[in-house]
């Protein structure tokens, strides 16, 4: 309780049926809460205090969400997590690579969100506490990966990434040679059990791809036909 009261979160949704029902589970979970009823109030309420996540709706008047995610990744990472009233593909795969760190589809249920909620932020601190036996760098070719600073380079360039993206380059690079399926790969962000999606997974590492590709890398993610990813040979070859 003490750790969920140091972190705030900004619900972003126009129904404000949806808003109180997660405000309402939220405070009880000991988070601080802040709601805005549309993009442009998320805008200014972020702008006026940054939060340490924001749920996120896709489809609002003014501003949607997914242009949130756009305006507030262009100032940094903070987490996001996008509700959609749509289960549909489109959303989820836009969502993931504008660089959300996961998604629940209406109707949810508040205990579900909570616990996701628990989990992007558990992996975000554990960006910025690292343990002294999982820090330092992990080094593979031209990849560079600091544990303690939750920092990703190619060739001495910084990428920018999500605390998901992160998560699953970590995974990788710290067993380059195994073949992770898309199930371990859930393991390792979220913990045995949790409700995610293959297609996530597949939506974070054509994310990946794409940042490291921009820099030079196309070969940081190999797939394994029928299995799932590894670590690439990261020479800047095509993968």
């Amino acid at each position: 309780m003490m750790h969920a009261m140091s972190r705030s979160i900004l619900i972003v949704d126009d129904d404000p049926h949806i808003r109180e029902l997660l405000d309402f589970a939220l405070t009880k979970a000991g988070y601080l809460t802040r709601q805005a009823e549309d993009g442009a109030a998320a805008m200014t309420a972020f702008e006026a205090q940054a939060p340490d996540l924001i749920i996120l709706d896709i489809n609002m008047p003014r501003l949607d969400g997914l242009e949130v995610c756009r305006r507030v990744r262009a100032r940094g990472e903070t987490p996001i997590l996008f509700l959609s009233s749509r289960d549909d593909e489109i959303d989820r795969v836009l969502g993931i690579e504008l660089g959300a760190d996961d998604y629940v589809v209406k109707p949810f249920s508040p205990r579900e969100v909570t616990a996701r909620i628990s989990a992007i932020l558990r992996r975000a601190g554990q960006g910025a506490t690292a343990a002294p036996a999982e820090g330092g760098q992990l080094s593979h070719g031209r990849l560079t990966l600091d544990t303690d600073a939750w920092s990703a380079r190619w060739a001495g360039q910084e990428a920018t990434l999500t605390v998901t993206e992160f998560g699953i380059l970590k995974a990788l690079a710290a067993s380059p040679t195994r073949v992770f399926t898309r199930d371990a790969i859930i393991d390792r962000l979220h913990g045995p059990g949790f409700a995610i999606t293959d297609r996530t997974i597949d939506s974070h590492v054509r994310n990946l791809r794409g940042k490291f590709a921009a820099l030079g890398g196309h070969d940081v993610i190999e797939t394994k036909a029928g299995v799932g990813y590894r670590l690439g040979p990261c020479a800047g070859g095509t993968a």
